[in-house]
Order: structure tokens, then sequence, then C-alpha cells
């Protein structure tokens, strides 16, 4: 808490006004977490059968169904499993991105694991692309050391990350909040751009993203754009009944998400500045996990679904929407550019699903 207390208790929290609340569930999804081909095979069997199920009953403010974005290991890649997935995806609208884990890495070996790992998944009909045709990908690194920001120098070894990463295509990265681990950014509740300084956690600080002021970064190599998780003080779930618990966005089998949370992501998620009240909520699990998924496709989320609707409906002024990291990212480019009104307008701003879905919207 000494990294990011100091600027969470500077932040203000948002007041009730009219909104629209964009969400984003990012699953660093490992199938192949303490199992075989077998088990990651099983839980792709119970994804296709829970989701489906979700994805199929419950609709956002704008009729959309629930959006889930699978960022899946590019070092565990296995045709059957990755296939399973993005038919998953293609029949229900949701999408995979760019998880990796790796040590004692080097900027060559990134950058081959990156173009071996993001053709490999187009290949299947996954990620996206640009006004130009270029492959574009979302990103979470694996045990939260992005940059190579880990203190005990393990689990990247690439200072450059950031930069290699804007290079090979990637348009946004999704790992934080990783409080309250080491590794997490003395930025908080932002949606800003990191430039690559070639020194470990160049992501620390950076420039918030701000109406009709920060979109020429959005084209520099050296700069790479990070959208932040909630990170807060939940002070109505306290731990020995006295310390206020940590509120750090993870849907998990013991932290399921529920109306109380997501009154909080409302207040202290991230906005762009000085553009339309568009609130971005993005979450994160492991959903590749049976304690998790269990949850995720169980009975918890679909009370969550259902109150979610019936908290919208009885609050005036507020309309939320599903989406995947790619949706919320263009709506994100689109509140920079100063676009106002209803995000759903904006789904598909810069960035375009490589799939062809014909499934549940």
């Amino acid at each position: 808490m000494d990294i990011w207390l100091p600027a969470y208790l500077r932040q203000q929290p948002r007041e009730r006004q009219q909104i629209h609340l964009i969400l984003t569930v990012c699953d660093h999804f490992e199938p192949f977490h303490d199992t075989d081909q077998a088990g990651a095979m099983k839980a792709m069997g119970d994804w296709h059968q829970g989701w489906t199920a979700i994805a199929s009953k419950y609709r956002d403010s704008g009729g959309n169904a629930p959006r889930h974005t699978f960022f899946y290991p590019i070092e565990q890649y296995e045709p059957q499993v990755v296939d399973s997935l993005a038919r998953l995806c293609h029949q229900t609208g949701s999408e995979t991105e760019v998880h990796l884990h790796h040590k004692d890495d080097t900027p060559e070996g990134l950058t081959q694991s990156l173009q071996e790992g993001t053709r490999q998944l187009a290949e299947h009909g996954l990620l996206s692309k640009d006004g130009d045709g270029k492959r574009r990908f979302g990103f979470i690194h694996g045990n939260w050391a992005l940059d190579n920001s880990d203190p005990r120098g393990c689990n990247c070894g690439v200072n450059n990350e950031l930069g290699i990463l804007r290079s090979a295509g990637c348009y946004a990265d999704f790992t934080m909040p990783s409080a309250p681990h080491r590794t997490q950014t003395r930025t908080v509740n932002s949606i800003y751009y990191a430039e690559d300084t070639a020194a470990p956690k160049s992501h620390d600080t950076g420039v918030p993203m701000k109406t009709n002021g920060t979109s020429t970064l959005r084209d520099q190599a050296n700069h790479l754009l990070m959208v932040q998780g909630p990170l807060a003080l939940n002070w109505k779930k306290r731990k020995w009944g006295l310390m206020p618990k940590v509120e750090n966005g993870e849907l998990s089998g013991a932290n399921p998400p529920t109306v109380m949370r997501l009154e909080l992501w409302e207040r202290f998620c991230p906005s762009v500045e000085g553009g339309p009240p568009w609130v971005f909520v993005k979450l994160h699990t492991h959903g590749g996990i049976p304690r998790n998924y269990n949850m995720l496709l169980g009975k918890p989320m679909h009370q969550f679904h259902q109150r979610l609707g019936e908290w919208a409906a009885a609050t005036p002024g507020l309309s939320f929407h599903y989406a995947t990291s790619r949706e919320m990212t263009n709506m994100i480019h689109a509140a920079e550019d100063g676009k106002t009104g209803n995000p759903e307008d904006y789904r598909h701003y810069l960035f375009r699903s490589n799939a062809n879905t014909n499934g549940i919207h």
C-alpha cells in the first residue's frame, strides 16, 4: 500500500450523475493451470456450456449479451484448445487477446514470441486489425511483471517491453492493478500513456488521457496505452472487523462480483479527462481455474447479471454496456477524440475483430 495509497487518497470519488458504465472482464485465461490437455479440454467444455447459457440470457442497456475477453497465454499454445476457444468466442461475441508468462527473456526473444503467438491466434480467426490492416492485440503480462517491474528481477527480463509490445501491434495493456503485489504502479484508477524509458517499470507513471489533448501519443512508437482497473479501499468489507479490505477488481471463487462492489467500481474507475460521462470498469479474473470458473459460470454470476440489470433500471441516468477489451479501447479512443453520446456507436471505432461472429449478440 505504500506504493499506491498516496495516489488513491488524493483521488476524489465520482459523484452519481448521468453516466454510461462500460464493463469489461479481462481473463488471465490459463486452462493448463495445474493440469494437462485433457483437463484443459474439460475446462473448455465447461466454458462452452456455462458461458453460452449466460450470454443467451442477459442483456445490457443496448441489448447486447455479456462479453468476456480471454487473454490466452501464447507460450501454452495448443491448437485443439485454441480452436475450442475460438469457437466459443465466435458463438458468443467474446474475444481472445494475448497473455504471456516469461522470465530471463531478451528483447529478441520477446519479439519472436509475440510474432509467433499472435500469428497462431490469428490463424484461428482471433485478434483484430486496424484501419491499415495491421494485426493488433491487447496484452496482459503473466505474474504481473510488465516491463520487468518485479523488484526481485524475475518473471520478465526485458526493460524495454512497452516499446516492443507497441511495435508488435499491442493497442493497450490491461495488466494493472496488481496490488497487493509489489509490481503495482503508483498510478491508480487511470487511463494513460506510458513512455518506454528503457528502464524497468516505465509504466509507473504516464500522461493521463485527455479529450482533444493526447491523441498525438496514440501513434508514437515509444508510448503504450494503459487501461487500469479499480483499486480502492472497501470500508463495507473489513478484515478482523476493523481494517478495510482492498478492492482490486478481481473476480474469484472467494470474491464474486456484487452490486455493492459495482457501486465502488462506479465511483473510482476512470473516465477520459474532459470527455463524456463514460466510466470504464476493467475487471480481471483467472477463469481457467475450476474454483474460479465454477463461480464465473454458476449461480453467483447469474445473480450478478440479474441484479446489475435491476440496479441500472432503478438508477436514473445510468446505462451499462458489456464490452470486450477491444470494444472498450475503441470507446476510450472515441472519447479521446471528442466523441459524445452513446458509447455503443464506437465499439469498432479504430480496431475491428478478425472474427465473423454468427452467434449471440
